[in-house]
């Protein structure tokens, strides 16, 4: 265990924060990585250090909810948290444990609720700061239904949670989708080829809209708008009559045909068990080559989408939303998501926002703008 203290500095009072007790804060960071939450969790601290007078221990629960189901946790100092802000990933490690095996057992017949909440009271907490997507963020609301203090913010690189604009870890992963395609647009002129570039949203398709618009794709993809095979060739056949060699789809990866969207969700994930090809893009790359004469080439850019520093635009509202929930904390005012709309940060019950995802309008505007630039969704 780490041994540490942070330090404030005294300034409450002209702040407008009177509280002059020690704040005990948990902190984890739970389902997949994306590149600031370092960023974030430093603006926490940071937040912290400036707003509570009475000073503040930090403790990290490791590898996201299983640390504070079974304790695992580290004291952290000031130091832990400095130097991070361009640091990608999450020094407290993080894992995926589904919201819906949170009410089940674990091998041993451990209650899991039972045990966080054991956990939480054993440290004295006044407050467990969480920063997850979607199922994290369900997890994060029963824990307030059972009476802990919680701070949540938005992490996902999907950027699909309800209640916020925008969440940290979008705009890293915008700008490496784009950025492969970018590389991509030479070898495909160069060979006068068909590209898919495969990216991250199983659910929702915000990633590959913004990578394929910046990256000038052909052909956008995404699991909102179900796709029609014999649109998406047309599409391609169109560029080659007006005589462009090659042609690029973005493509997210839980993209679906028109036939596949109306069967029932059993019988879309039993297809989806026995389907010939890896994922989607393959799959399409073999329709498109057996109905053409098209020579069909796939990348998938895969976790890199996640990995890497924080671009600047990520760590300016990481920093933000993490003084935000610090605020929070310093008032006293729990129960809460902090969010973003527009470009001001604000907040969201956390009631309103568990077991909602964002998904693409295929009525948005900039769906409308992206088809009013030539851009084909293949419906």
């Amino acid at each position: 265990m780490i041994q540490g203290f942070l330090k404030p500095y005294c300034n409450n009072k002209k702040k407008g924060y009177g509280d002059t007790s020690m704040k005990r804060i948990g902190m984890l960071t739970s389902g997949g990585d994306c590149q600031s939450l370092n960023a974030t969790m430093r603006g926490v601290v940071k937040g912290l250090q400036e707003l509570v007078a009475g000073g503040v221990e930090i403790y990290g629960f490791e590898n996201g909810y299983k640390g504070l189901i079974y304790g695992n946790y580290r004291k952290l100092s000031g130091k832990d948290f400095s130097g991070i802000l361009t640091t990608g990933g999450t020094i407290l490690g993080t894992s995926r444990q589904p919201f819906k095996q949170m009410r089940v057992p674990d091998e041993n017949g451990l209650d899991k609720v039972e045990a966080m909440k054991s956990t939480y009271r054993y440290l004295k907490l006044d407050c467990l700061v969480i920063l997850g997507g979607n199922g994290s963020q369900k997890t994060a609301n029963l824990l307030r239904e059972e009476g802990l203090n919680i701070v949540s913010l938005p992490k996902t690189i999907d950027n699909d949670l309800w209640g916020t604009d925008m969440t940290f870890g979008f705009q890293s992963a915008v700008d490496l989708a784009t950025e492969a395609i970018d590389c991509i647009h030479t070898t495909a002129a160069s060979h006068n080829r068909v590209f898919i570039v495969e990216l991250m949203g199983h659910k929702v398709g915000w990633v590959t809209l913004h990578a394929g618009i910046a990256g000038g794709a052909d052909i956008i993809l995404i699991p909102e708008i179900p796709y029609d095979i014999r649109h998406v060739i047309s599409a391609l056949e169109r560029r080659k009559e007006q005589g462009k060699g090659f042609s690029i789809l973005a493509v997210a990866e839980g993209a679906i045909s028109k036939e596949d969207s109306e069967l029932s969700k059993k019988e879309y994930k039993e297809k989806l068990k026995n389907r010939v090809y890896p994922t989607v893009g393959y799959e399409l790359a073999a329709q498109i080559e057996a109905m053409t004469d098209f020579e069909v080439r796939v990348t998938v850019p895969g976790h890199t989408q996640r990995g890497g520093q924080p671009c600047p635009f990520d760590r300016v509202i990481s920093s933000r939303l993490g003084v935000k929930a610090a605020e929070l904390i310093a008032a006293e005012d729990y129960g809460k998501m902090v969010s973003m709309k527009g470009y001001e940060i604000t907040t969201t019950p956390l009631g309103e926002v568990a077991g909602k995802l964002k998904y693409v309008s295929p009525d948005s505007d900039i769906v409308k703008q992206a088809k009013h630039l030539g851009i084909s969704f293949g419906d």
